[in-house]
């Protein structure tokens, strides 16, 4: 009898591989894609051209510190540039925080409707998450103090959430803040910071600051368009960077991803752009889905959450339907939503194209 390898957390075994979404119908050769919460306007041409420079360099090794990139990062929002690190994505990053932080049977505290990366790290450091419930979709603060005990390291925190939209004020995560450990990291994920638009939002710069514990984590892949590279940045404490650049690998991000990323931060037009249209478009798009007779959670994201009826004009039936009319849209029963879609606000023709469909479904008999 051979002698496989065993893995070392046995838990990990218990957990469904992460599936992204559906990019594909079959028997259709265009679609449109409305499941994965990318740009509306695809990839930003700026972003295009340095690609094509960086090419020529591709024997090179990349700048295993990310130096332009972070630079550039930093003076577009105000910050540190030695106080943050660029990862394969801002995934990577979560995996080095809990790499970094978490032991075996150290608990996670992850909410509700959380990404589901969150578990799936934690679980591979042999850690045990704590699930804490929402509040209308809404993280709860009040629920996350009080499952909190000796054993909790880590909180994460998705702010906006996903696959809800939903975000907390700076006041509220400010309030959480304050009565927690301060050996308790805290991790605000704020990856679709880009699409709110409220005056009592802080996407974690001004947390970092005030709370050494916080870590703000942002991506390259929403508004940006360039989910494609893979690119993710981190800002936190000059101890959290120091750990997180110590288990890093020296070539995390490639050189690409990099020219790239420094290509898009500049581009202050095209994230313009990109805002006020998908602040049109959700507005709209909330309206009229809920004018059809659908419930749609209040997002400040790229993306509505509709919820359907457990019966009759269900989302199982709703999302085989816009499949038909090679319109794909997320399924979120994996995140406890079965009852729910979540769809991306993608250019005008293809919200239009997505609201005259479920239109079409809400009044057949």
């Amino acid at each position: 009898m051979k002698n496989y390898p065993v893995c070392a957390h046995l838990s990990v075994m218990s957990l469904k591989p992460y599936v992204g979404g559906a990019s594909a119908v079959k028997g259709m050769d265009k679609v449109i894609k409305l499941s994965s919460n990318e740009g509306a306007f695809g990839t930003n041409p700026a972003a295009v051209e340095a690609c094509k420079n960086a090419a020529e360099d591709l024997f090179r090794y990349p700048d295993g510190g990310s130096v332009a990139l972070r630079a550039a990062i930093a003076e577009t929002h105000g910050l540190d540039a030695n106080r943050i690190v660029c990862g394969n994505g801002s995934d990577e990053l979560i995996g080095l925080l809990c790499h970094a932080y978490l032991r075996e049977h150290d608990e996670v505290v992850i909410t509700q409707y959380a990404f589901l990366m969150y578990r799936l790290y934690a679980v591979g450091c042999g850690a045990q998450p704590v699930t804490v419930p929402e509040r209308d979709f809404r993280v709860d603060t009040d629920a996350i103090l009080k499952v909190v005990t000796p054993k909790t390291r880590m909180i994460f925190i998705a702010n906006p959430g996903n696959p809800t939209g939903t975000f907390l004020t700076r006041d509220e995560i400010a309030r959480l803040c304050r009565r927690l450990p301060e050996n308790i990291v805290i991790v605000l994920d704020a990856a679709y910071a880009e699409f709110v638009d409220s005056a009592d939002y802080d996407a974690g710069a001004g947390l970092v600051d005030e709370f050494p514990n916080v870590v703000m984590l942002r991506t390259f892949s929403k508004i940006y368009g360039l989910g494609g590279v893979r690119l993710g940045w981190s800002y936190a404490s000059q101890e959290i960077t120091d750990v997180l650049n110590r288990i890093r690998g020296p070539f995390n991000v490639n050189a690409v991803a990099q020219a790239a990323g420094v290509a898009a931060v500049r581009d202050r037009a095209f994230v313009k752009k990109s805002f006020e249209h998908n602040k049109k478009w959700r507005e709209i798009l909330t309206r009229e889905l809920t004018d059809v007779g659908l419930t749609v959670t209040p997002s400040a994201a790229n993306f509505v959450l509709a919820h359907f009826p457990k019966t009759g004009k269900t989302a199982e039936r709703a999302d085989e339907f816009l499949q038909s009319r090679g319109i794909i849209v997320r399924r979120v029963a994996s995140y406890g939503l079965p009852d729910a879609l979540r769809m991306t606000i993608g250019n005008e023709d293809e919200v239009k194209a997505l609201l005259a469909a479920l239109k079409d479904f809400m009044a057949r008999d």
